[in-house]
């Protein structure tokens, strides 16, 4: 990342971006300067075919929030728009590394707060026309890795066992995968 923005470059959907259009429309281009630093150069294990105008696969979105109780350890949408839902409701609880009062839910709808340049609404809207020109649309995930017992200790055993929950969910997106019809979504049958 440079200290001084780009002179010029293409926000997330192909329009131009200036520091003068910031100035004039409050789009602060966040994703344009990440978008043209995430270049193949920084990241040389690309696949192959990623600047291809048509796109590539994605398969899965995952999100993921920090909550003690009410969200389960994984579990996918049931659909697209329940997804895009799951995405836009998203809270996590504080920590001491956040602002604000420890364990109050505090909403980051998709983890974007920070970085989207435009109107949150606009943002969804995009997201659900998406569907529109989509074939097939990936399969959306919540994770929570931070759910406790009564007892007040983690349920899950954390890092090491990551990998069963992210198998789940390529398996599923794969649709080799079992699921159990649950009230936010399918979750893996244990």
């Amino acid at each position: 990342m440079t200290d001084k923005p780009l002179a010029e470059c293409l926000d997330w959907q192909g329009k131009k971006w200036t520091p003068e259009i910031a100035k004039e429309t409050g789009n602060q281009g966040r994703s344009s300067q990440c978008a043209v630093h995430c270049s193949r150069i920084a990241m040389p294990d690309h696949r192959s075919g990623w600047e291809d105008p048509e796109g590539v696969l994605i398969s899965a979105i995952i999100f993921g929030g920090r909550r003690a109780t009410t969200m389960p350890l994984v579990y996918q949408a049931f659909n697209w728009s329940a997804g895009v839902y799951i995405g836009a409701t998203m809270g996590s609880e504080m920590t001491a590394a956040a602002a604000g009062a420890f364990g109050k839910v505090r909403r980051d709808p998709m983890a974007m707060l920070p970085f989207c340049g435009y109107h949150m609404g606009d943002y969804f809207r995009h997201w659900i026309n998406m569907q529109r020109s989509l074939s097939e649309t990936p399969r959306i995930f919540h994770v929570n890795w931070f759910r406790k017992g009564e007892d007040g200790k983690f349920l899950w055993p954390g890092f090491g066992e990551n990998m069963r929950v992210l198998k789940w969910i390529v398996e599923r997106a794969r649709g080799r995968a079992l699921g159990k019809e649950a009230a936010v979504g399918w979750q893996p049958r244990y």
